[in-house]
C-alpha cells in the first residue's frame, strides 16, 4: 500500500532516502509527508524525539516508510552522530542518501520578533537584544551550515543527490522588526548560492524555497487580534501581495517536489525559487 497523501503532482522517489530537519514542524512535517507520498523514505529529525515519531508513525501507518531520529542542527556532535546513525543502521544501509531536505524552523516565532525601532523625540534608537539577534543566526544559518557540512559528503557519488534549503522572502527585502531573522535568511540564501557552486561537479545539485507569507501556528497572532479581525501588519501583508492573499503551506509542496526530482531540475542548481503570491514582483504602486 502506498502512502496517500494529497499532492500537485507525482515525482519517483522510490528506494531514495530523505532527510528532513525540522520534519516534526508545520512545514518540516509536510515536506515529509509529500516525500514520503512519493515513494521516499524519510528521516524525521528534530529536537523532540516524540514530536518526530509521531510524524513517522502516521506515515509507516499509512503504507510509507519513515523512521525518527533527535537531534539541534546547532549542535555538531549531534548531527555527527545523526550521520553515523544513517551509515550504520541496516534499515538505511541499502538505501545511499540521496535526498537531503533541509528544513529549518524557528520554534516560538512569535517570541524572537521585536520592535526594531523605537522612536524617542528625533532619536531612532535600534532596540535589538544582542541573545535575540544570536539565537536567530544560531538556528537559521549555522542550523543550515553545519548540516550541509556534515550531511553532503554522503551525497557525493549519488546519482540524483540534492540538498534543498528553506530561505525567506524576508531574505531579499528585510521586513520590519525581525532584523536578525531577515539577516540571517539572507545568509542561507548566499550560502545556498555558494554550497551550489561548490558542490557543482560532484553532482549534486543546491536550491532553496524562499516562501512569502503563510498564515501558520507561529504567526497567528502576530497578523489577527483576540477578536479574529487583521492586525494593521496583516493588512499591509495583503496589500503588499498581488495575489491578495496569504499563501496555504501545501502550495509549497509543488516548488519542493520540482526541485527535489532529478528529472525536472537537473540542470537547475544555485536558485533561490520564491513562493510568494507575486509579492517580490511588486513595488507597491
Amino acid at each position: 500500500m502506498a502512502y496517500n497523501y494529497d499532492i500537485p503532482f507525482h515525482v519517483d522517489l522510490t528506494d531514495r532516502v530523505a532527510l528532513v530537519t525540522g520534519g516534526n514542524g508545520g512545514i518540516g512535517g509536510m515536506f515529509c509527508r509529500a516525500l514520503a507520498a512519493c515513494g521516499a523514505t524519510v528521516i524525521v529529525l528534530g529536537r523532540n524525539l516524540e514530536r518526530c515519531r509521531m510524524v513517522a508513525d502516521e506515515i509507516n501507518a499509512g503504507g510509507g516508510k519513515a523512521d525518527a531520529i533527535a537531534g539541534d542542527v546547532t549542535d555538531e556532535a549531534a548531527m555527527l552522530r545523526v550521520k553515523e546513525e544513517i551509515g550504520l543502521d541496516p534499515v538505511y544501509g541499502a538505501r545511499p542518501l540521496k535526498r537531503l531536505i533541509q528544513r529549518q524552523v524557528v520554534d516560538n516565532v512569535a517570541n524572537l520578533i521585536i520592535d526594531g525601532q523605537l522612536h524617542e523625540g528625533d532619536t531612532v534608537k535600534v532596540d535589538v537584544g544582542a541573545d535575540d539577534i544570536q539565537k536567530e543566526f544560531d538556528l537559521n544559518m549555522r542550523g543550515t551550515w553545519l548540516p550541509s557540512k556534515v550531511m553532503t559528503p554522503l551525497l557525493i557519488g549519488q546519482q540524483g543527490a540534492c540538498v534543498l534549503n528553506v530561505s525567506s522572502m524576508s531574505a531579499f527585502t528585510p521586513l520590519t522588526r525581525i532584523p536578525g531573522y531577515s539577516g540571517a535568511k539572507a545568509g542561507v540564501s548566499n550560502f545556498t548560492q555558494w554550497l551550489a557552486t561548490y558542490l557543482a561537479r560532484s553532482g549534486v545539485r543546491v536550491n532553496a524555497i524562499a516562501p512569502g507569507f503563510f498564515m501558520t501556528e507561529q504567526n497567528h497572532a502576530l497578523q489577527f487580534n483576540p477578536d479574529g479581525t487583521p492586525t494593521p501588519r496583516c493588512a499591509h501583508i495583503v496589500d503588499g501581495t498581488p495575489m491578495r492573499r496569504y499563501g496555504e503551506l501545501r502550495e509549497l509542496i509543488g516548488a519542493m517536489l520540482f526541485l527535489v526530482d532529478e528529472r525536472a531540475a537537473s540542470f537547475v542548481t544555485g536558485i533561490v525559487l520564491p513562493v510568494d503570491g507575486g509579492y517580490s514582483a511588486f513595488s507597491g504602486v
